[in-house]
């Protein structure tokens, strides 16, 4: 298969079974994954999801996103300087120590409930899947504990709703970039990796060194695995951050939700000589001066293409 389906369970006992796992992540970044234990968790996520976007526009944009608070609700995000045609909500682990800033609906215990519980199991699972990517490059020849990970406290889930037509009125149009030819546009996830959940649409491609733009195609049960730009960086280009894109819907829209498995907050992006010895393709940059260029450009059109790891490749 081109995107191969990996048994969670079994992979972590059994090395065998992750040779398709490597060849996809050389290839295009893809996989998905079986038998995670996070079935429970996501049926109450897509019923919170369904729910939420269900409502009218001005219920949705009282926890509407602004250029200091990058979480909540948005209608008008950008990718590679053009409109998505979508809906997105998005929160991260809530704090206490007066840092947070997620944005909850009011009076809906029951939707917060569902979107921390599910926020819990993909933590778990991510650094499981992660494990098990480092394990496919390198076997057991190194101790994973002297890898970097990821953090639950720096990463983000994404609810996306992929509806048929503009959800923008004709007058908010005009004061907003025009809509491109993809519901999303192509691009790389910035983190070390995403768990994806998708429903049975379909419309998710990457794009293959071998074969160009291939389907990422749903599958009941499974969880859609992507790597991501610090991720290649950390494997000196031997894994590669999936480029994807989605497709415009026709007829019925689509519900997607990410899990950005990201760096913890004070991370280096550098190569790893555990996970390959090749003189480093990269100069040393920091996770937190990365995010901020990415996200500062998806809220509003800079003028340029978004920040990409390429900025910090070494000439030559």
């Amino acid at each position: 298969m081109q995107v191969p389906v990996i048994d969670l369970e079994k992979a972590e006992s059994d090395l065998s079974v992750l040779e398709p796992l490597d060849r996809a992540c050389r290839d295009h970044g893809f996989f998905l994954l079986r038998n995670h234990g996070m079935d429970e968790a996501i049926e109450r996520m897509w019923q919170a999801a369904e729910q939420f976007f269900s409502e009218p526009a001005e219920v949705k944009r009282q926890v509407l996103r602004t250029e200091d608070i990058p979480l909540g609700y948005y209608d008008r995000e950008l990718t590679k300087r053009k409109r998505d045609l979508k809906e997105v909500f998005d929160y991260m682990q809530p704090r206490a120590d007066g840092s947070d800033v997620n944005q909850w609906p009011e009076g809906n215990q029951a939707f917060f409930n569902a979107l921390i519980g599910f926020f819990d199991s993909a933590t778990t699972v991510a650094g499981r899947t992660l494990n098990l990517v480092y394990r496919a490059i390198t076997g057991d020849a190194v101790n994973l504990s002297t890898l970097p990970q990821g953090a639950g406290r720096t990463s983000t889930v994404r609810l996306n709703y992929y509806p048929v037509n503009d959800p923008l009125g004709e007058a908010e149009r005009e004061e907003v970039a025009d809509l491109g030819d993809m519901a999303l546009h192509h691009h790389t996830d910035p983190g070390v990796l995403t768990l994806l959940l998708q429903d049975m649409t379909g419309g998710l491609q990457t794009l293959s060194k071998e074969d160009g733009w291939i389907d990422v195609p749903p599958e009941e049960g499974t969880i859609v695995v992507n790597l991501g730009d610090s991720l290649q960086v950390w494997t000196n280009d031997v894994y590669r951050a999936a480029v994807h894109r989605v497709l415009p819907m026709k007829g019925t829209g689509r519900y997607s939700t990410p899990y950005f498995y990201n760096p913890t907050s004070d991370a280096i992006l550098e190569p790893m000589p555990q996970l390959n010895s090749d003189a480093p393709r990269y100069e040393t940059f920091t996770w937190r001066e990365y995010i901020k260029g990415r996200v500062d450009d998806n809220y509003t059109d800079l003028g340029e293409d978004d920040i990409q790891i390429d900025r910090y490749r070494k000439a030559g």
